[in-house]
């Protein structure tokens, strides 16, 4: 994704954590958001295809898409337990990969290789 133009490379960036030991990680509810993708569900299935690739390229799911537990507010000060997942940088490349490209930040991700 180091190709994108330099505003969409800066909302990549923007979005990434840094964990305690040093490690960078993007939260896949976050990194949907950059994508254009307004419904976790069809995100969630470019998800499992990217996991997919993942593992049958040989790496191990369990390191590039951790899943972790999220809460969200809900109306009426409820709050509610969702998934999300902590992808590393080769986790997100491999979902522009498998993203719609239809959406034009995809299809610039799946040229710009």
């Amino acid at each position: 994704m180091a190709n994108l133009n330099a505003d969409e490379y800066k909302s990549f960036e923007g979005i990434k954590h840094v964990d305690e030991n040093g490690n960078e990680f993007w939260n896949a509810r976050e990194l949907s958001e950059i994508l254009m993708y307004s419904k976790w569900e069809n995100f969630s299935k470019v998800i499992k295809k990217a996991m997919l690739a993942c593992k049958n390229s040989g790496f191990s799911i369990d390191d590039h898409f951790p899943e972790v537990r999220k809460t969200i507010a809900m109306p009426k000060s409820a709050k509610k337990q969702v998934v999300d997942y902590q992808l590393t940088r080769y986790a997100c490349y491999l979902i522009v990969q498998n993203g719609d490209p239809r959406k034009k930040i995809i299809a610039l991700g799946q040229t710009l290789s």
